[in-house]
């Protein structure tokens, strides 16, 4: 999708909906999340194993899971006709028919709150008619809240201050953005597309939401993730707040994310950019992609 598209869609959904009450929701939600999740924060926590939906090994703790009925309760008392999709929830057909469905992170970035590193945030996202419309990024720690409603930017929320709207950079050269990358998930095939790039500087942080909150307050301009492993949750709240800011999202072969779907994988990986080299990162990442076999699926 390029950006006159996006554009235009955007101005027709904004039209189409009125979503004071949701991101009020959204917003206390994420708020008393973040504090439950704190309490746990400071002393030692058991984690557990859970097997993803990629039949991949995860880590859990209790303040996932109390985060996640915290939120999902909210959501169904409020909205009791919307459908949710929440990591932590047993995921059922019933999302599929709905219209708006409510995509869940409790705590994203769950290996950086076992680590105490501070790089884990609370993700409230609202889809409708399968595009993201509405994002809340909570980071705890900080008491750092990023929040975006399809037409109506993004605004931070930090704590002493008055709520700012942000914009991503203009920059354009590729060669001297800088990388938002992984704390983990390191590849050779990444230090490829590093160097293929041409990118020097690099920010390595955990959670997508945290990251696309580097790019939205200009103190990244690119995050790549190359594997499947992401979900709708990961991506769903940062992709709002981060198009309201000028920026773009896609797929690594420049197709936009899908939500609401059977599967909740982010099969085809994702870019997330200040939009301006968006197209230019795509197609330095097509040679790439052929020579590690990955084709869309």
């Amino acid at each position: 999708m390029g950006d006159s598209e996006q554009s235009e869609r955007t101005k027709s959904l904004s039209a189409e909906l009125s979503l004071e009450r949701e991101m009020d929701t959204a917003l206390n939600l994420a708020r008393s999340a973040g504090a439950a999740i704190l309490t746990y924060y400071a002393e030692p926590v058991r984690v557990e194993s859970k097997m993803g939906v990629d039949q991949k090994s995860e880590p859990v703790t209790v303040a996932d899971h109390v985060a996640n009925e915290l939120i999902v309760d909210g959501i169904k008392h409020e909205f009791p006709d919307d459908g949710i999709l929440a990591e932590e929830s047993v995921d059922t057909a019933r999302r599929l028919g709905k219209d708006r469905v409510w995509m869940i992170d409790p705590l994203d970035g769950t290996n950086g709150f076992i680590a105490r590193d501070g790089d884990f945030a609370v993700q409230i996202g609202l889809v409708y008619k399968g595009q993201a419309v509405l994002g809340v990024v909570y980071q705890p720690l900080p008491d750092l809240l990023y929040r975006a409603v399809t037409g109506g930017g993004t605004w931070v929320e930090r704590s002493g201050f008055s709520a700012e709207r942000l914009h991503v950079s203009a920059k354009t050269d590729i060669s001297r953005m800088r990388l938002a990358a992984s704390r983990t998930h390191r590849s050779p095939r990444m230090d490829a597309v590093v160097q293929a790039l041409g990118v020097t500087e690099e920010v390595r942080r955990g959670s997508v939401g945290v990251k696309v909150g580097l790019i939205v307050e200009q103190q990244c301009d690119l995050y790549v993730h190359l594997s499947s492993r992401t979900k709708q949750w990961d991506t769903c709240a940062p992709e709002v707040i981060l198009v309201e800011a000028g920026g773009r999202c896609s797929d690594l072969f420049g197709a936009p994310l899908e939500y609401n779907t059977v599967n909740v994988q982010n099969l085809n990986g994702l870019i997330a950019s200040n939009g301006t080299g968006h197209d230019q990162v795509v197609e330095i990442l097509k040679p790439l992609l052929v020579e590690f076999g990955r084709k869309p699926v």
